[in-house]
């Protein structure tokens, strides 16, 4: 079945299938990510602190990183679908131009991502491969990708989808939409892609800066623990450190949503 072949993770519906708007981490993958968070929180405690209590309780947010983790693991397995989903696109759109059918075409599109996604647990690998059995139990077209859109949750899916749906309905076209169609959401892609390498050095230099004040406190402490020792024993200097802090973790939140542009 469809649904098994997915790790814990994959959370499947009621008929057996994916939705890729959800997650659920395994028991040692989100006991992994509570230590590994706790672990950092507890160091960075410790660096602005010097305090045992302060260390313990910073490292009780580390319960929260799997959710923060979670929609970060969903968010990247839908950009992922996304972009499989554009080479799935022309690889149907050249066998439709050819003069195949839709099924035909399918068919072929699957020889052309295995070429590609050479791993047969790929999505869009197991997503055609489900399409087609379902096509073989004589259930239509429109239905397995509107089903497949119903999971997937992506709007590149959704706008094609209703496309296809029309064009299938009211006798249109098919080539020509499938032509049209691919390729205005192929360059829809490829803008996000282009937008996304632009950006890529500024997000290095985010995760930099997120780095750099507490590089910075360890190497005062290190170099000039006398000037920095008012800082950890007086409450005027814990009070400053508890607002450094503060600021840091404003400027994270506020740095990722800008760094979210969206086409």
């Amino acid at each position: 079945m469809f649904g098994k072949r997915k790790t814990a993770a994959a959370v499947p519906r009621e008929d057996g299938l994916t939705d890729y708007d959800q997650y659920v981490m395994g028991k040692r993958e989100r006991a992994l990510t509570i230590v590994f968070a706790m672990a950092v929180l507890a160091a960075v405690g410790y660096v602005f602190y010097h305090s045992l209590i302060m260390c313990g309780l910073l490292s009780l947010f580390g319960f929260r990183f799997p959710d923060i983790r979670t929609k970060q693991i969903i968010d990247r397995r839908k950009r992922l679908l996304t972009l499989q989903f554009k080479d799935m696109l022309y690889a149907l759109s050249s066998a439709l131009s050819v003069g195949k059918s839709v099924e035909t075409g399918l068919a072929d599109s699957l020889k052309d991502l295995a070429v590609i996604y050479p791993d047969p647990e790929t999505d869009i690998i197991v997503e055609l491969e489900y399409i087609l059995r379902g096509l073989g139990m004589n259930r239509t077209v429109e239905e397995m990708f509107g089903q497949f859109a119903e999971r997937a949750h992506i709007e590149d899916i959704d706008n094609f989808v209703d496309v296809f749906v029309t064009c299938k309905r009211t006798g249109g076209d098919l080539i020509e939409t499938m032509r049209s169609t691919s390729g205005a959401i192929g360059e829809k892609i490829e803008t996000k892609q282009e937008i996304e390498t632009m950006i890529s050095g500024k997000k290095f230099e985010f995760q930099i800066l997120m780095v750099l004040p507490v590089v910075m406190v360890v190497f005062l402490t290190a170099t000039s623990g006398d000037y920095m020792a008012p800082v950890f024993t007086e409450w005027a200097g814990r009070l400053a450190m508890t607002v450094a802090i503060l600021f840091f973790g404003a400027a994270y939140v506020v740095g990722s949503k800008i760094m979210k542009i969206s086409v």
